[in-house]
């Protein structure tokens, strides 16, 4: 739906390695980088992107939702983000309430924002 997501971190540093970490089960790697204040923009191969830099403002607290190709990208993402400093916002497991196949993990990043990997298909 997007090609891509800017948005500022208070530590270019501690945020660009989370990601990197927490991500990687995903395939994301840093396609482009700059100086921090240009920032770093992290992707899996041919999709949309996702770029952070380094800001002074208070950024507003975001929720951001990744799309895994199965539970179990779901579940390493889990243990990647928290592995990587994240803190624990609902582990793997389905969200009924969303939908039957609704299975994700959430985490909360180095700057408080809400990350979530969700996987929409039934298990394996």
């Amino acid at each position: 739906m997007f090609d891509h997501v800017k948005f500022g971190v208070r530590d270019f540093a501690a945020s660009k390695a989370f990601y990197l970490e927490a991500l990687k089960p995903l395939g994301v790697a840093v396609i482009a980088e700059g100086p921090p204040a240009y920032g770093v923009e992290l992707s899996p191969e041919g999709k949309a992107s996702l770029c952070l830099y380094q800001s002074e403002e208070k950024p507003a607290h975001l929720h951001l939702a990744f799309t895994a190709e199965n539970r179990q990208q779901v579940d390493a993402f889990y243990r990647a983000a928290l592995e990587a400093g994240g803190k624990d916002n609902g582990g793997p497991g389905l969200r009924p309430h969303y939908h039957a196949n609704y299975y994700a993990a959430f985490v909360i990043d180095p700057d408080g924002h809400n990350i979530e990997v969700v996987c929409h298909m039934p298990a394996a």
